[in-house]
């Protein structure tokens, strides 16, 4: 069911069909994405998660390097979800031209093994820039692709202008159950915060008080 609320279309459920997503650290696809995934998974869509960069400069000193690793794929379980791939880019790495065009190439080998009707990634306007370059390069890999599948920026850090949001109060508990997974990250309970205030200010646009919704924007609307 689809309704539209100041020109932003409100969905009771995501639409059906494969999914990918691409995810710049573990932890991302979560708090961007986490409750429409487990939707997804809710009515019988194959879903995949790609996890782009490695994430150790994230990790407190000690920890062994799989730990993300670990804590994503008992994330994954929270939500229903396969067991993710790790592409294992270092993270804070500006990429020379020839790097850049082999991480085109991967993610769009990428997209065409998993043949989804959906992806989603982190939108343009991050102020992460991990995040931005990985937008920067899922533009590029879904063009090269054949952009088959519809392409859908979420936030994690910076707050997007909607222009579609789905209404995730059935997979809210589960979406804060797997940050709370991620112990590496402050044992989740910033990302549940963050995660809580994102999902807050979606509230207006929805029913209830207490709904919860995902923020999404069309991706090339906005893509270099």
């Amino acid at each position: 069911m689809r309704s539209w609320t100041q020109d932003v279309a409100v969905l009771a459920a995501p639409p059906r069909g494969p999914v990918l997503c691409f995810a710049p650290h573990a932890d991302d696809e979560v708090l961007g994405a986490g409750g429409t995934l487990a939707l997804h998974r809710d009515q019988g869509d194959p879903v995949a998660v790609a996890v782009v960069f490695d994430g150790r400069l994230g990790l407190p000193v000690g920890l062994p390097a799989d730990t993300r690793r670990r804590e994503a794929q008992a994330a994954a379980q929270v939500l229903g979800l396969a067991p993710y791939e790790f592409l294992d880019y270092p993270e804070g790495h500006e990429p020379t031209a020839p790097q850049l065009a082999e991480g085109v190439e991967r993610l769009a080998r990428v997209i065409r093994a998993v043949a989804p009707r959906t992806i989603y990634g982190p939108w343009v306007g991050e102020a992460h820039p991990d995040h931005r370059l990985l937008a920067r390069v899922l533009a590029l890999a879904w063009r090269a692709a054949g952009r088959d599948a519809e392409l859908w920026g979420y936030e994690v850090w910076t707050p997007l202008e909607a222009q579609r949001l789905v209404e995730v109060s059935a997979a809210w508990p589960r979406k804060l159950e797997a940050l709370s997974r991620y112990g590496s990250q402050d044992g989740g309970g910033a990302l549940r915060e963050l995660a809580e205030q994102r999902g807050a200010l979606r509230t207006a646009l929805l029913r209830g008080p207490h709904s919860r919704g995902e923020a999404f924007v069309r991706f090339l609307e906005h893509a270099p």
